[in-house]
């Protein structure tokens, strides 16, 4: 029966590590064509950010609270399953868009089923894994992520290389619907079984009481204020920084997606890694020292992050995808830790919508606005910096990493205090509940 278990649990975390590896290399083609979907529709910088970032963002975030909200208390896989086959479709017709606006369009509608993805996956992996274990297992999840890097930008970068980007979008769209079958038949919903981490299903909070309940946790707070910059920042940069090379250096996309799929994929890949098993290993229950290494680790990304685009570090494109591999590694440290300790903080009936409200924030900020500020940056600054206004834009913003870095570290220092304060929390919270709905009746 453990061996069953242990089975059923690795097969879950595989598929779902799949599902969302397809889940997010849409965004890594829609970086890497940028340029061309610019000439082929006559586009501005500040439009290919608005398309890369609000456009997506906005119904992405919002629509994970009531996703969210739903997986806290309904069946997470017909959740993943539906809202799967419904971004898998709608990436597969991007390549018929012929204006700016039905583009932005069909992005809303990607935006709106992706968010049915992380939010009850996260909440699924919790419940099969311990809290020892999640460090480890949601840095395996977060692999989709990584894999989604290595392999999006090679294949892509020779699909509309060879079929151009409009055929790209089709190609990598189907698959998902393919995962839409094999999870739906062969994944179980744990709270119709007994074999998940939690003995028993625990009381359904309001959406109100899951909001006063997550914000009274002074280390929430500033994993949530962390990530939403380190977001801002960093997809401001990752929707740019294949524009750049093009620019900087005159890669065409099949060469440019092999180089991405080493410095992104495998630094992503590695980094990841390192950060769930020297979490798991080395400081497993300490989530004090996994926040002191984390906030170190994105300080040394914000500084090879700043090389990339500093004209003295890079004299030519070896070197800055030397210096993007090395920025990769170093943030990628953080992916599991970080995301396991959401769940380990939230209560079990929470979970969904602690990641739910993470993203809300951290994807309106940051996937919303960090590409747009990049190109309002870039067609302001190129009135004196030309061709290199896209370089000087990115170079400006990437020290602000520093600011994450700043929020980890004050999250060590009440983070002990938050893990044992959970039960009495979650006590005073309902009691306070109670009071509003004796108040209210």
């Amino acid at each position: 029966m453990k061996r069953a278990n242990l089975q059923y649990k690795n097969y879950l975390l595989a598929v779902l590590t799949v599902i969302l590896a397809f889940n997010f290399v849409d965004r890594i083609a829609l970086g890497l064509v940028l340029e061309d979907i610019k000439v082929d529709l006559s586009l501005t910088d500040t439009q290919l950010g608005l398309l890369s970032g609000i456009a997506f963002a906005l119904f992405y975030s919002c629509l994970g609270i009531p996703i969210a909200y739903w997986a806290d208390r309904g069946n997470r896989v017909a959740i993943i399953v539906l809202t799967t086959a419904l971004w898998s479709a709608a990436v597969a017709v991007c390549g018929i868009a012929t204006t700016f606006v039905q583009l932005m369009l069909i992005r809303i509608i990607v935006g709106i089923g992706e968010a049915g993805c992380v939010p009850p996956a996260n909440s699924l992996i919790a419940e099969f894994f311990t809290r020892t274990e999640r460090p480890r297992a949601v840095s395996v999840y977060m692999q989709g992520m990584s894999g989604s890097v290595l392999i999006g930008y090679l294949l892509v970068g020779w699909l509309n290389e060879f079929y151009g980007w409009r055929m790209t979008f089709l190609m990598i769209g189907l698959p998902g619907l393919a995962l839409t079958v094999v999870a739906g038949l062969t994944l179980r919903e744990p709270r119709m079984s007994k074999t998940c981490v939690a003995p028993s299903p625990p009381p359904i909070p309001s959406l109100k009481e899951v909001f006063v309940t997550l914000y009274t946790i002074a280390t929430f707070r500033h994993l949530l204020y962390g990530y939403s910059v380190l977001l801002f920042f960093s997809y401001g940069s990752l929707q740019w920084t294949p524009t750049f090379f093009v620019r900087a250096f005159g890669l065409n996309s099949a060469i440019l997606g092999s180089w991405f799929a080493v410095a992104y994929g495998i630094g992503s890949i590695l980094g990841t890694y390192l950060g769930g098993e020297w979490a798991a290993r080395r400081a497993a229950q300490n989530e004090c020292l996994q926040l002191k290494v984390m906030a170190v680790a994105i300080a040394i990304s914000a500084i090879f992050s700043t090389f990339v685009y500093l004209p003295a570090m890079t004299p030519n494109y070896y070197s800055a995808f030397g210096w993007l591999g090395l920025c990769t590694i170093t943030g990628g440290v953080i992916n599991g830790p970080m995301f396991a300790m959401i769940q380990t903080l939230a209560p079990a009936p929470m979970r969904a919508m602690a990641i739910a409200l993470v993203f809300l924030c951290a994807n309106l900020i940051g996937l919303g606005l960090g590409p747009w500020a990049t190109g309002a940056l870039s067609d302001a600054f190129r009135g004196w910096a030309g061709e290199d206004s896209l370089r000087f834009a990115l170079l400006f913003l990437s020290p602000g990493i520093f600011w994450v870095s700043w929020h980890l570290w004050q999250a060590s220092k009440t983070v002990t205090r938050d893990l044992k304060m959970g039960p009495q929390r979650a006590e005073d919270c309902a009691r306070f509940m109670g009071m509003e709905d004796q108040s209210n009746s």
